[in-house]
């Protein structure tokens, strides 16, 4: 549609992408010093993940038709014709050109010896660790409020005991009989109200 800027910015970043993720990547990985690390295969899920979605790009690749049927409008678009192979093989070229020119010059970016950290950080190792302070914190945290609401409540147990317990010196000084006459005095006092409202 003549948006040339548009159409020049895109395909600087597919040869971009491509000079980084398609030849890069790979480059470093096989061909860059050793590393001495010999991580143990991947577990058996994680391998069935990655060979279903592999399975899925070459379908996807090979009949690009499945794809375009489940857009929400209607395609007419054909990948595999001699104009859009031969660009992409264009760009696959020269993104390997000047790649292979850039690392033989010495002008490519030096490889950096570093561990990528990528975002199953947060599940594997942060948030058990936060899990695990969080339980020690809490678990000392509730053992404190324990020992401090068990010493309230012997406290409160002493000091009732102490004032109103059968040993205490209101009860030993002040003998039943006297509390049934208060208490009778109090319930004539109340019929006396009741009558006489």
């Amino acid at each position: 549609e003549h948006r040339t800027i548009i159409w020049l910015a895109l395909v600087f970043a597919s040869a971009g992408v491509l000079s980084h993720s398609g030849i890069k990547i790979p480059f470093f990985t096989f061909f860059a010093h050793d590393s001495g690390k010999r991580p143990a295969e991947a577990p058996r899920h994680m391998l069935i993940a990655m060979g279903i979605t592999s399975l899925l790009c070459i379908l996807i690749g090979v009949f690009p038709s499945i794809f375009y049927q489940i857009l929400p409008y209607d395609t007419s678009y054909v990948p595999y014709t001699f104009d859009h192979v031969f660009g992409q093989l264009q760009l696959l070229f020269f993104a390997l050109l000047a790649f292979g020119l850039l690392y033989r010059f010495g002008l490519h970016p030096p490889e950096i010896d570093a561990t990528n950290i990528d975002t199953d950080i947060i599940y594997r190792k942060w948030m058990p660790s936060l899990l695990g302070l969080s339980i020690i914190a809490f678990s000392r945290l509730y053992s404190r409020v324990l020992i401090k609401i068990s010493y309230l409540i012997k406290y409160a147990y002493k000091k009732l005991n102490d004032t109103q317990g059968p040993k205490s010196a209101r009860v030993i000084g002040y003998p039943s009989s006297a509390m049934v006459i208060n208490i009778t005095i109090l319930f004539a006092i109340a019929l006396i109200v009741i009558f006489v409202s």
